[in-house]
């Protein structure tokens, strides 16, 4: 029977053909906006962790609590300890110190007086010895002008704080601030490099340097305001996350201690947990929403079908065929053509998510007034739930439509056919 149905499906265009476009645009929507939707939240999330919150984060207690202040005071000590026990406690994760603070960086002129200040967000890694972090935060392509950091006392500056003071390369800044112990930060750099990451909030005034100068300009040996874990493969996994933060937090953190050290989970931090919940649900709506919208146009056009084959049923009754065996083999017709049009939606839009995911779209100039942190180029990301997630509006609006659109055939009475018949 399946292969009488397949042979009147390609046979009959008029019947088939138009139902096979609208189920395969259904699917290609389906497919190129879950991909889209997926790849968006998906760099968020990885930015977010590269850049400040990692795969886990650990903090004091009371860092954590004023986290958004950056408080010195409140840093991790001792972190070499430290993260020897984590290296052993957990190997297949990387972990990493990093500081963050904000100053005040001086421009001097020729004559050593302040030609220029801005405000600065201070950012110091392990340029020297970890060539994961340079990676890991882009830097070396987001490079404008010069290099990294190769020696002490050297730092990158954004590029959009250098054209706006007139900064060249070689030339000293100061950064003025406070140190750990709340006395004031004097602390000379040479700019080696410029730097842009796209993102507005970096863009403005950012200054990075070795995490060993931060540590001496702020009187913070051994230190540092967090400690980022990274999985050694790259991926977030939820379960391994929330089994690793309950053991470290069970035999590190205690709550009658406020400076012991505490780790936090990346769906815990910036409210990145909410856009994780967020990107699941839209998939899902999106899938609802083209299931109901397909069913409406392909119930209309399976009446106009019913209308335009209603003859064919009025003899295939009068011929002594069951109502429910139409039924059954118009419900098999439906399959079909939804299977159909779901492998051909499918491929065309696993085609367009790959163009999406290799050159993205660039939305730069929209975000660039947009504090939070996002990237400039959005990209589609293909996951396996793809290659079937469009089958799923496919068949079901399908079968729908024209189940609603065979019950027509129950109202035909049996009475009238062979009049219908003579004319």
């Amino acid at each position: 029977m399946i292969k009488f149905l397949l042979k009147g499906i390609l046979r009959d265009r008029s019947r088939s053909l138009l139902p096979i476009i609208v189920v395969s645009i259904g699917v290609f929507l389906t497919i190129v906006m879950s991909a889209w939707m997926k790849g968006i939240f998906t760099d968020m999330i990885d930015m977010n962790a590269n850049f400040t919150t990692g795969h886990v984060k650990i903090m004091t207690r009371a860092y954590a609590e004023n986290s958004n202040q950056m408080p010195l005071d409140l840093a991790l000590l001792g972190i070499d300890e430290l993260k020897q026990n984590l290296e052993k406690d957990y190997p297949d994760m990387e972990w990493v110190s990093r500081i963050n603070f904000g100053g005040l960086l001086d421009v001097p002129d020729k004559n050593g007086e302040t030609r220029a200040q801005g405000p600065a967000a201070c950012k110091a890694i392990d340029f020297f010895h970890n060539p994961k972090e340079i990676e890991r935060m882009n830097i070396s392509k987001s490079l404008v002008k010069g290099s990294i950091p190769k020696k002490p006392g050297e730092a990158i500056i954004s590029d959009e704080f250098a054209e706006k003071f007139g900064v060249k390369l070689g030339e000293d800044v100061t950064l003025f601030g406070s140190t750990m112990n709340g006395s004031m930060l004097f602390k000379t750099f040479t700019v080696c490099g410029t730097i842009r990451f796209g993102m507005t909030m970096l863009d403005r005034g950012a200054i990075l340097m070795d995490i060993s100068d931060a540590q001496l300009a702020l009187d913070m040996e051994n230190g540092s305001t967090e400690i980022l874990g990274y999985f050694n493969d790259g991926n977030y996994d939820k379960l391994k996350v929330e089994e690793v933060t309950n053991t470290f937090n069970s035999k590190y953190s205690k709550e009658n201690d406020e400076f012991s050290p505490q780790m936090h989970k990346l769906e815990e931090q910036s409210g990145l947990g909410d856009y994780l919940a967020m990107a699941d649900g839209m998939i899902g709506m999106m899938i609802t929403f083209f299931v109901i919208a397909m069913s409406i146009v392909l119930w209309n056009t399976g009446l106009l079908g019913g209308l335009r084959r209603y003859t064919e049923y009025g003899i295939r009754l009068a011929l002594g065929e069951e109502k429910k065996h139409i039924y059954k083999t118009m419900i098999y017709e439906a399959i079909l053509i939804g299977i159909i049009g779901s492998v051909l939606g499918t491929i065309l839009g696993l085609g367009m998510a790959y163009y999406l995911q290799e050159v993205g779209l660039d939305f730069s100039e929209m975000t660039k007034n947009i504090s939070m942190m996002m990237p400039p180029i959005y990209r589609a990301t293909i996951f396996p739930d793809l290659f079937y997630i469009g089958f799923i509006p496919g068949l079901i609006a399908m079968v729908s439509g024209n189940a609603l659109a065979g019950l027509t055939i129950y109202k035909r009475k049996t009475s009238q056919l062979f009049k219908e018949l003579e004319v």
